[in-house]
């Protein structure tokens, strides 16, 4: 699979607003900030589970309420549309982790 181009990256990455596209690391990049760690870890785990389905997995460093995301193909050394795709659901999964807290009603 070859990396995306420069225009496919900037067009896959307006549907994808929370993420910036790191040069240096050819990667995607996220940060996401929960209630506690136990949040963060459930987060990371349903991400988990969602990676090893698609085989494609994140790079992603976690302290506390902070999860910081990564998401390279490093076989075609740079963002594919495999990226974006998990990317996505990332973010649909941040999406329900979020509106699940109890101060979001």
């Amino acid at each position: 699979m070859a990396p995306m181009t420069e225009e496919e990256r900037t067009a896959a990455l307006a549907a994808l607003p929370a993420w910036t596209y790191d040069e240096v690391a050819r990667a995607i990049r996220r940060t996401l900030r929960f209630a506690d760690f136990g949040e963060a870890f459930a987060f990371m785990t349903r991400v988990a589970l969602e990676a090893e389905k698609a085989d494609h997995h994140p790079e992603w460093f976690n302290v506390w309420n902070r999860v910081d995301i990564a998401l390279t193909t490093h076989d075609a050394s740079g963002v594919t549309v495999r990226d974006t795709k998990l990317a996505a659901r990332i973010d649909a999964i941040a999406l329900t982790a979020l509106a699940l807290r109890p101060e979001a009603g």
